[in-house]
C-alpha cells in the first residue's frame, strides 16, 4: 500500500508514509500472531515461539532467556544489581543460523555482568533500547569476552542496535497484587535504532508471552510433582520370585496429553505357596490427583492381596471401595469410577494362572517357541459401577511362558484404534523374544520409538516370565482323620528337610506340623487333611489343608487355660503365617526363611 500526498519537493512524504503503513502492517501481524505463543505447555518451546515470532517481523536477530529456576517449574527469587543474574539462553531465531564463536548459545547459561543502572531497571521490570555497538561495549565494561556473549554478529557495526524487554508475570496473593515476577528477558538485534513504538509493542508481547510461561511453568511444576508421586508409589522396575522374574515400564505421557499424566500403575505381589500376583491398573483423570487415586488404588490391592483373594473376588471387594471411595470423598474431589484393573495370580506348583479384569484388555502370553496370544478373557466391568460378577480365565503355563499385561496407552498409541493396536502389540511381543535373555531389555525394546510428548495416555507395561517349582522341591502327603497319623506326619515332614539339607529348620517344621495337622484332625470336620511342604530359594513354606472353612484365632492363652498355647508358639517360630480358603475348604500356611548357608537349591533348581 502507498498514500501520496502532494508535496513541493515530490513523493518524499508519501514514501514516508508509506514506511509508516508498512510499519503499522508488520505491527498488526506481530498482534495477530501473538496466540500461538502460548499454544504449548512446555517452557522451551513457548520461548522458541516467541523468538520465532518478532524475527523477521521487527528485528534480525532474537533470544529469550529465563530464569534457571524456571526449568524446574519453581518461582525465581528477587534479584538485584549485577553479577549472575542466573538467566539460561533458551531459544534464538533464526534457530537455524550459524552463531559467532563465544556466543551464548540455547542450554547455556548466561556469563555475570558488571552492576549498571540499566541492569537494575531492567529488574525492576523496565526494558531498554541501545544504539551502536561502541554503547554496548561501555555498558560490559569493555570486556571483550562479555562482548562476544552476547553480542550476535561479529565487527564493530554502529548501526546495530539492541531492545531488550523483561519477561514479568503479575502475581497476586491473599487477593493483593504483589510485585511482578521476573522470568526472563527477549532481546531483538536489528541494523537501525528501534523506536518508541517498537518498545510498546515488544513489551506488549512479552507480557503475553511472560503469562504463557508463567503458565507453563506452574504445568512443569505439577508435571514433575505428580511424576515424582507416582514414581515413588510404584514398585521396582526388576522382581525375581520363586515364580519368576518380572519387569515393568511406565512412561508417562508428555505435555501434549490434556492435564498431564495419569494414574497408570502395576504392581508386583508375592503371596502365599510361593505363587505371585501381577497387576496392571489404569485410574480415570489426571494430574496429582490422579497419582494420588493411584496411590490409594494400589494400597488397596495390597491390602486385599494379602488376604488371598481369588482374582473375581478381589476385584468384586475392590469394585466396592472404588464406589465407596466416591460416596465417602469429600465434595469437590474428582471421582475414580471409571477405573480399570487386571489381576493375575501365577503358581508355580502348579504352573497355572488364573486372572480377572475389571474393564481392562486381556494380557498376552507368550511361549517358549515364539508364538504369541491373548488369553480368552471376558473383561468385567469398569470399577465403580457395582452389582455384577467378574469371570476368571484359567491358563496352564510352561516354564519360560512369558506373561504380558500392559494398559490401554500402549496398544492405542499411534493408531487410535485398540484393535489395530492390539494386533500389532502381538505381532510385536513375538518378535522381541521376549522368553529368552534379558527381559527388561525385552520390554524397553517393545517401548522404544514411543515419545511421551505424543502420548495421548499414558504407557504401562509389566512382563513376566515364569518359571516352575521343580517337583523335588515340593512334597506332600494326605493324612487321615485320625489323630494317631500326627506322629507319622511329622516324622516325614522332619525326613524331607533333611533331606533337603535344612536340618536347622527341622525342629521348628515338626512344632508346625504337629499343631496345624492336629488342629485340622480336630477341627477340621472329619475329612482328613493334606500337608505340603514347598522348598523356595529364600523359605520354606509348610501348609496343611482340610475341607472345613472356619479359621484359627491367634489368642494369648492366660495363666489357668490347659490349651490354646499351640498356635500362638508356632506362630511366634515361624516369619509369618496365615489362612486362605479354597472351594474345598481352607489352607493354614507358615513360612521359615532360610540363612543364605541353609539354601543350596540354584534358581529353578
Amino acid at each position: 500500500m502507498k498514500v501520496l500526498v502532494p508535496d513541493p519537493d515530490g513523493s518524499e512524504r508519501g514514501q514516508v508514509l508509506d514506511n509508516e503503513v508498512d510499519h503499522a502492517r508488520r505491527q498488526l501481524e506481530l498482534l495477530s500472531n501473538a496466540a500461538s505463543i502460548g499454544a504449548s505447555l512446555n517452557v522451551e518451546t513457548t520461548a522458541q515461539r516467541l523468538a520465532d515470532l518478532v524475527v523477521p517481523g521487527l528485528g534480525d536477530f532474537a533470544n529469550v532467556n529465563l530464569a534457571r529456576e524456571i526449568y524446574d517449574g519453581e518461582e525465581p527469587p528477587e534479584r538485584t544489581g549485577g553479577g549472575d543474574l542466573a538467566l539460561r539462553r533458551t531459544a534464538l531465531a533464526p534457530a537455524d543460523r550459524q552463531w559467532p564463536n563465544g556466543y551464548v548459545l540455547v542450554g547455556d547459561d548466561l556469563p555475570s555482568v558488571p552492576d549498571q543502572t540499566v541492569i537494575r531497571n531492567f529488574q525492576a521490570g523496565k526494558g531498554f533500547t541501545i544504539s551502536g555497538r561502541s554503547r554496548f561495549t561501555a555498558l560490559q565494561d569493555h570486556n571483550p569476552d562479555l562482548v562476544r556473549a552476547f553480542v550476535p554478529i561479529d565487527g564493530d557495526d554502529e548501526e546495530l542496535s539492541l531492545l531488550c524487554v523483561p519477561l514479568v508475570t503479575e502475581r497476586r496473593r491473599d487477593g493483593l497484587e504483589q510485585p511482578g515476577l521476573l522470568l526472563g528477558s527477549i532481546e531483538v538485534w536489528r541494523r537501525n535504532p528501534f523506536t518508541d513504538a517498537d518498545l510498546r509493542l515488544l513489551q506488549w508481547l512479552a507480557t503475553y508471552a511472560a503469562v504463557s510461561i508463567d503458565n507453563a511453568r506452574r504445568y512443569t511444576r505439577e508435571h514433575r510433582m505428580a511424576l515424582a508421586l507416582q514414581q515413588s508409589l510404584l514398585p521396582q522396575a526388576r522382581v525375581v520370585t520363586t515364580a519368576g522374574e518380572t519387569a515393568g515400564i511406565y512412561l508417562p505421557c508428555g505435555t501434549g496429553a490434556a492435564g498431564g499424566l495419569g494414574g497408570d500403575w502395576f504392581d508386583v505381589i508375592p503371596l502365599s505357596s510361593a505363587r505371585v500376583a501381577l497387576v496392571v491398573g489404569d485410574v480415570v483423570g489426571h494430574g496429582v490427583h490422579a497419582a494420588a487415586a493411584m496411590g490409594r488404588m494400589r494400597t488397596a490391592v495390597r491390602t486385599l492381596a494379602d488376604l488371598d483373594l481369588a482374582p473375581d473376588e478381589l476385584l468384586t471387594h475392590l469394585d466396592d471401595l472404588v464406589i465407596e471411595f466416591a460416596e465417602g470423598d469429600a465434595p469437590g474431589r474428582k471421582d475414580i469410577s471409571g477405573s480399570s484393573c487386571i489381576y493375575a495370580v501365577v503358581d508355580p506348583t502348579t504352573r497355572r494362572c488364573a486372572v480377572a479384569s475389571a474393564g481392562h484388555p486381556p494380557p498376552a502370553l507368550v511361549r517358549p517357541d515364539g508364538t504369541a496370544e491373548y488369553i480368552p478373557l471376558t473383561p468385567g466391568p469398569l470399577l465403580g459401577v457395582g452389582g455384577l460378577a467378574f469371570e476368571v480365565a484359567d491358563v496352564e503355563l510352561r516354564d519360560g511362558d512369558v506373561l504380558a499385561l500392559y494398559s490401554d496407552g500402549l496398544v492405542e498409541h499411534p493408531w487410535n484404534d485398540i484393535d489395530r493396536g492390539m494386533a500389532a502389540f502381538r505381532e510385536q511381543l513375538a518378535a522381541a523374544h521376549p522368553t529368552d535373555g534379558d527381559l527388561h531389555g525385552a520390554a524397553s525394546r517393545l517401548v522404544a520409538g514411543i515419545s511421551p510428548d505424543a502420548l495421548r495416555d499414558d504407557v504401562t507395561l509389566l512382563l513376566a516370565r515364569v518359571r516352575g517349582v521343580p517337583d523335588n522341591n515340593t512334597a506332600s502327603w494326605e493324612i487321615p482323620a485320625d489323630p494317631a497319623a500326627v506322629a507319622g506326619s511329622r516324622q516325614s515332614a522332619v525326613d524331607r528337610v533333611g533331606a533337603w539339607g535344612l536340618d536347622e529348620l527341622a525342629f521348628t517344621t515338626e512344632l508346625v506340623v504337629s499343631e496345624l495337622v492336629t488342629n485340622a484332625i480336630r477341627y477340621g470336620g472329619g475329612g482328613g487333611a493334606t500337608l505340603r511342604l514347598i522348598r523356595e530359594n529364600d523359605r520354606l513354606t509348610c501348609e496343611v489343608s482340610d475341607p472345613s472353612s472356619t479359621a484359627p484365632h491367634l489368642t494369648r492363652a492366660q495363666a489357668t487355660d490347659e490349651g490354646g498355647r499351640g498356635l500362638y508358639i508356632a506362630a511366634r517360630l515361624v516369619t509369618r503365617w496365615g489362612v486362605r480358603y479354597t472351594p474345598t475348604g481352607k489352607t493354614i500356611w507358615t513360612e521359615q526363611r532360610l540363612h543364605p548357608t541353609e539354601c543350596h537349591c540354584a534358581p529353578g533348581s
